[in-house]
């Protein structure tokens, strides 16, 4: 994927021949699979105002599907897609808020969770893959709304972005800039931060580390870690608090960022919950505060970000030692041609999971407890 929209002979008209055929496929393949989705969960006002969206998209890329890429009509099916991108802004929201009304309303089992835990994780990977979709086509060929400018401009790289895709994206500076919007929340809620410590290969370094990456991807991911390692640090030292240490690493096959906070910790009886999305004990969001305060109160922020490592094949992992603190690891392809995409595909595997009831279990284990602790639920929010 990275070498269809990195190349430099980037073609307008080879995308829009690529993007009318893929972007129908992953709309369907995700609409097939909100159609397997427990019917207690469709009926929700939410889940069927996200499918609406889908059916209205799919419809209007079909248009296309037999035009000439003539110059009109590149035009109008770039301004289509603009328009579906913001149909779509509100969708992991809006399907967030569907689930909690499922749960406000229904008792839900294990057997429906995990269905829904499986499915949220397919949707909201086609969500990304789609935008990212989106966003180069428009980025690179699109003329409203600046988008040849920001093209060019590329974040104040001095054009060195190729749509959002950046060719030597600077992880080092990336953290700083998730850092800084972090702790200035931290500042604003608790009067003071941890500060930053910054290594390379485990030693004090300024030096940038340049990747081919989507530096917006990159920055939800650490952003979101920021918030949560900042939260968890200046509750458990509000005096002196101890600094955040970011070690960049890069290895043969992954550059890794570990982030080492001392805020505690997390109990290992709720570490597995973190990446649940129907695992919160935050308070819910007001509608009054969903644009402002965007999935605050959902339980999403560590889940999505995990998403958007697997996306080019990298991963988030967390590893606490409680009475101490947490190291989070996000790792990301080193090399740019191992870093294709990971999408969801719609089969008679994925169909067969919403119909299958969870197997028995086979170990003895006590009932797990119902816990009142939520290591990514931040009090400090932002909008990504």
């Amino acid at each position: 994927m990275y070498s269809f929209f990195t190349g430099l002979n980037a073609c307008e008209r080879k995308s829009f021949l690529f993007l009318r055929k893929e972007l129908p496929v992953r709309l369907a393949n995700i609409m097939k699979e909100i159609a397997l989705l427990p019917e207690n969960l469709l009926r929700m006002p939410s889940v069927g105002l996200v499918n609406q969206w889908y059916e209205r998209s799919f419809e209007e890329i079909i248009e296309f599907e037999k035009m000439e890429p003539e110059p009109p009509v590149l035009t109008q099916f770039c301004e289509r897609l603009v328009h579906i991108r913001n149909r779509h802004a509100d969708v992991v929201q809006t399907m967030a808020q569907g689930v909690l009304e499922l749960k406000e309303s229904h008792e839900v089992d294990p057997g429906v969770e995990n269905s829904i835990q499986y499915f949220l994780d397919r949707f909201y990977m086609s969500r990304i893959s789609i935008r990212m979709l989106i966003n180069q086509h428009t980025i690179l060929f699109g003329e409203q709304l600046g988008a040849r400018q920001a093209s060019v401009n590329g974040m104040g790289n001095g054009g060195r972005h190729i749509g959002s895709i950046d060719p030597a994206c600077d992880v080092s500076a990336v953290v700083r800039d998730a850092y800084e919007n972090a702790r200035f929340l931290c500042d604003r809620y608790y009067l003071a931060s941890p500060e930053l410590e910054l290594l390379q290969n485990g030693s004090p370094s300024n030096g940038p580390m340049p990747i081919v990456y989507v530096p917006s991807h990159l920055y939800h991911m650490l952003f979101e870690l920021f918030k949560n390692a900042m939260r968890a640090v200046m509750e458990s030292h509000e005096n002196s608090p101890p600094p955040i240490q970011v070690n960049l690493v890069r290895g043969r096959e992954d550059v890794s960022v570990k982030m080492s906070d001392r805020g505690g910790g997390i109990p290992r009886s709720v570490s597995d919950l973190l990446f649940k999305y129907m695992y919160s004990t935050a308070p819910q969001p007001s509608k009054s505060d969903s644009h402002t305060v965007p999935l605050a109160g959902y339980g999403y922020g560590l889940p999505i970000s995990r998403l958007y490592a697997r996306y080019f094949h990298g991963d988030l992992v967390l590893m606490s030692c409680e009475g101490f603190g947490t190291d989070a690891v996000i790792y990301l392809k080193a090399l740019s041609n191992e870093a294709n995409e990971l999408l969801p595909i719609f089969n008679r595997t994925s169909s067969k999971f919403y119909r299958t009831s969870p197997a028995p279990a086979d170990w003895s284990a006590p009932v797990a407890p119902a816990h009142t602790c939520r290591r990514d639920k931040p009090s400090l929010s932002h909008k990504a």
